[in-house]
């Protein structure tokens, strides 16, 4: 999730500054830098299970409303410690897509600290969001080890792995469709996120053209917490939160098109008789268009209320997640 404003405007790498010898050093470079942001991360995960735990404890979690049977935080503190990476993953997503917009929208007159702070704290955000989505995924795998306990070890691990990793292996409920939409946006937020430490030997505009999707990660993120957070499964204040969230996202994303920072991607009048203009003018106006809407859409979402959320049901649901598998 990192800033496509790097090279220079005509989109070739600015001449006076050196690449790394290798992209391995730069990434390495990155980790170092990573280690204070990763371990705040850490500490915000940590209160977050805290705060989940002791609501799991007193009984008024919204994941026992949902789910009664999980009524125990010492047998299912492994789930407790998914949903904390995962609600600090989406934090530090947003976070991250925040610079990255910054950075490459129009540029502010005065920052608090220099481009190149932001531009570290954007790489660095960006590392940690890929960690914590995978102990995201890796604690809800290890939930689901623990839950199986009808079938041998081997099994149990085959089928946590594939409820886990596989897209449209798990088949219960509303996990049906927001597993696979997590399970998206951690297997583009990889490769999409390291691309930038091999940027000089695909070019930087191949480079730039995929790192566009990186927004595509975060509404996919996104996506999976409004179907699946229990957290923020009703219709109240929680889940009006993480909608009041994404209007910045969106205004700073309607904004970083209309104002480029590479002079390249502004949208001029439509160059008649170049084929390849044409179709670029018109997605970048179909663009603007569409992140208008979003805007719009958000803040209706937001004025009105209606934001998806469920009723509190008088009688919750005591099902368990899916079946366990036999031999």
């Amino acid at each position: 999730m990192l800033s496509d404003a790097r090279p220079d405007e005509d989109g070739a790498a600015s001449s006076g500054r050196q690449r790394p010898p290798g992209d391995r050093v730069a990434l390495r470079g990155d980790l170092r830098s990573a280690l204070p942001d990763a371990a705040a991360a850490v500490v915000v995960t940590a209160l977050v299970f805290a705060l989940l735990y002791a609501r799991m404890e007193s009984g008024a979690s919204d994941t026992v409303a949902v789910m009664p049977f999980m009524d125990d935080p010492g047998t299912y503190w492994m789930y407790l410690l998914s949903q904390a990476f995962g609600w600090s993953g989406l934090l530090w997503a947003w976070g991250t897509v925040m610079l990255g917009l910054l950075l490459s929208g129009p540029r502010p007159a005065r920052l608090p600290v220099s481009r190149q702070v932001l531009e570290r704290w954007h790489r660095t955000t960006s590392l940690t969001t890929t960690a914590l989505m995978s102990a995201h995924a890796l604690m809800f795998a290890a939930e689901l080890v623990r839950y199986e306990t009808k079938v041998a070890w081997a099994e149990r691990l085959w089928v946590a792995f594939a409820d886990a990793f596989v897209p449209g292996w798990y088949d219960s409920g509303t996990g049906r469709i927001a597993i696979p939409l997590g399970q998206g946006a951690l297997y583009l937020a990889v490769p999409l996120g390291l691309l930038f430490y091999v940027r000089h030997r695909i070019g930087a505009n191949t480079w730039r053209r995929l790192h566009r999707f990186v927004i595509v990660v975060y509404v996919l993120s996104v996506w999976h917490t409004l179907l699946y957070g229990t957290n923020v499964w009703y219709g109240e204040w929680p889940r009006t939160v993480l909608w009041l969230l994404q209007l910045p996202v969106a205004a700073l994303l309607l904004l970083r098109l209309l104002r480029p920072a590479r002079r390249a991607e502004r949208l001029g009048p439509p160059k008649g008789g170049v084929g390849a203009a044409r179709p670029a003018w018109w997605a970048r106006a179909v663009g603007r268009v569409v992140a208008g809407a979003v805007l719009v859409g958000l803040v209706i979402v937001v004025v009105s209320g209606r934001d998806g959320g469920r009723d509190r049901p008088t009688h919750p649901p005591a099902t368990a997640p899916h079946a366990q598998e036999t031999d």
